[in-house]
């Protein structure tokens, strides 16, 4: 079989509707959760702006266009290696270098949905996902792992989302040895359904942050509010996820997509 007769059965799957594209990504705007840092560090991404320049009227009778404020890690978004310390000296790092065939790549979905329901604190182990690896098949090099928490159902209310209280925010993500392993099997990154890649204690971890600090000094890359990850199947599914062309990027906001296959 040829490479054009790949796609050409392609083309006509997603015509015919064999193939379902599933939209991954939350709506951005001014109710997107952001998240919070500590308040010894100063800064915190701004809220989302959407301004008006025209819109059929004396600015521009016959357009209507905006623009927007902002953060590169805003929404449902792309962590380039760039982003953490860890992974400052890599020259491919930033979302301008990247090379674009590590946009599309097949997605293994771990469900953890049940756990996080009952424990908001609930870390993913490399047990775990060996686990998942002897019921849905080995993950293979220059795949995504992403963690199913159905977390994006509290994404319509930042403090639901945040999950925060006077000890902190709470809410799942991988342990240490959980990016490791993947780390050994080859994965081309990490996802999650939370605000970030990191579960909301990690930073109390060894090492600290360990999605950031492991993924990105290994040139790998995460995503963070996913949603609709209920809808993919644990093995099988491709994941787009093309950040902007950003300058110097440290991430960007993301249409994440997932092409799935109906039975």
């Amino acid at each position: 079989m040829t490479t054009a007769t790949t796609l050409g059965q392609l083309a006509d799957l997603l015509g015919t509707g064999g193939v379902e594209v599933v939209d991954l990504t939350a709506p951005l705007g001014p109710d997107t959760p952001l998240l919070k840092l500590p308040p010894e560090f100063a800064k915190d991404t701004p809220k989302i702006e959407i301004h008006r320049i025209s819109e059929y009227d004396q600015d521009g009778p016959f357009w209507a266009w905006n623009w927007l404020k902002v953060g590169e890690h805003s929404g449902t978004h792309f962590d380039a290696p760039h982003h953490w310390i860890t992974g400052k000296d890599y020259s491919d790092g930033f979302t301008d270098t990247i090379p674009v065939k590590n946009f599309v790549a097949p997605v293994n979905v771990i469900d953890c949905s049940a756990q996080t329901a009952e424990n908001p604190d609930f870390l993913l182990t490399a047990d775990g996902v060996k686990a998942w690896e002897a019921e849905h098949g080995a993950i293979n090099p220059g795949e995504w792992v992403v963690m199913r928490t159905d977390w994006d159902k509290r994404n319509g209310s930042e403090d639901s989302f945040l999950n925060a209280d006077e000890n902190g925010p709470h809410s799942p993500g991988p342990s240490p040895d959980c990016i490791d392993y993947i780390l050994q099997r080859g994965a081309i990154g990490w996802g999650t359904q939370c605000i970030g890649t990191d579960a909301g204690g990690a930073g109390g971890f060894e090492p600290p942050f360990p999605a950031h600090n492991l993924l990105h000094k290994n040139n790998k890359y995460g995503l963070a509010s996913l949603v609709n990850l209920d809808k993919l199947p644990p093995k099988g599914a491709i994941l787009i996820v093309a950040p902007l062309k950003i300058v110097g990027g440290t991430g960007s906001p993301v249409r994440a997509l997932a092409l799935v296959t109906k039975v």
